[in-house]
């Protein structure tokens, strides 16, 4: 049996430092029937110029090039073009392991009903590497409901199944900027079946200059729409202003107002049939962490302490967080040097849960910059 064409989609914007790891860490898989299209979305950097390098040294690489049009477009003209049976995502910032696409195929060798697959992640931050672990909500909830709530994969892990999806469901809708994956995962995951690999695929990068640290705000409140359509589509929520109103301000109007919703969505889920509930009810806890690290980005602890005082849910998050947060009401100083210095001892654990990256990507050739 011939194994399938990947065609991989690398769209590229001004990312010169990193942009050479991540196409030769694709064209060094141990999965070699395979196709790079690289889509230069108007970088203004060396980026052109790197991808025309490995372009020029490998034939499985393309590369579209015009204008900067943004990451909607660019992935809708390489699906457009992509020849594959199998369609990979890949960020031109992070680094896939060399077997990476081999073990997605195999997937779907397995399972040829699959519409599309995505993995864990290992991260590396500030020079080092942490392991990817799967998040406990996967374990109690159901992925077309889970997919209603947040964002199922890491979208540069997701590789889709053309043999299996309809070509029309096909797209990135840009009306969701910055959160497109979002869209298109609850979309997708509500007509064709779809899998989490427990295993780490890909290095991603945090940075300074990424997408999610660039365009944050404007995620969350794309974010939250999205999650106030699925819900008033499931009968959930009559309406979801309050709870869209936070992505837009944070106040302790907003902050009361989004409290008030989580509760009412609690109650409309406590009615579901057994059989659903619990997956609703593991995607409305993982909504309310949404907020709740919303909130917590203003360092205002008195937003905090209100939330979780309205919600109920001071026993849902770590003992350390409630010991900082408990006295925010009254003393927020106290609270904003506790928060601080658990940021701190988070910053340790990581150091300590981490390795080098250099010691993890140097077997691979793959660069650590």
């Amino acid at each position: 049996m011939t194994r399938p064409l990947i065609s991989v989609l690398l769209p590229v914007y001004n990312a010169e430092l990193y942009a050479d790891a991540a196409i030769q860490s694709i064209l060094q898989q141990d999965y070699d029937r395979l196709e790079v299209i690289a889509i230069d979305d108007g970088s203004t950097d060396r980026s052109l110029e790197i991808l025309e390098r490995s372009r020029k040294a490998d034939g499985r690489v393309s590369i579209i090039s015009r204008e900067n049009r943004g990451l909607v477009a660019s992935l809708n003209e390489g699906l457009a073009i992509a020849r594959g049976e199998l369609v990979a995502r890949m960020d031109a910032d992070d680094f896939a392991y060399p077997w990476r696409l081999s073990r997605q195929a195999a997937l779907f060798a397995a399972r040829p009903e699959l519409g599309f697959c995505g993995s864990l992640v290992d991260t590396l931050l500030h020079g080092r590497v942490a392991k990817g672990r799967l998040d406990p909500v996967f374990r109690f909830g159901l992925l077309p409901v889970l997919s209603k709530f947040f964002t199922i994969f890491m979208h540069p892990t997701v590789v889709y199944n053309r043999r299996v999806i309809g070509e029309d469901d096909l797209h990135y809708d840009g009306r969701y900027r910055h959160a497109e994956d979002f869209d298109l995962f609850r979309r997708l995951a509500d007509r064709y079946p779809a899998a989490l690999m427990p295993e780490s695929l890909l290095v991603y990068r945090v940075h300074p200059g990424s997408v999610t640290s660039l365009h944050g705000k404007e995620m969350r409140r794309t974010h939250l729409r999205i999650v106030g359509e699925n819900l008033e589509r499931e009968g959930l929520a009559d309406e979801t202003q309050d709870l869209r109103a936070i992505g837009d301000s944070v106040s302790f109007d907003t902050v009361r107002r989004a409290a008030a919703f989580i509760r009412a969505l609690e109650e409309r889920i406590a009615e579901l049939p057994a059989a659903s509930r619990p997956s609703f009810e593991a995607g409305a806890l993982n909504l309310f962490y949404f907020l709740y690290q919303l909130v917590n980005d203003q360092q205002r602890p008195a937003l905090a302490h209100e939330l979780l005082t309205l919600t109920a849910k001071w026993n849902v998050i770590r003992r350390r967080e409630k010991y900082a947060l408990s006295p925010g009401a009254w003393a927020p100083w106290l609270s904003q040097a506790s928060m601080w210095a658990g940021r701190r001892a988070d910053w340790m654990a990581y150091r300590f849960k981490s390795a080098p990256a250099a010691s993890v990507l140097g077997p691979y050739r793959m660069g650590a910059a």
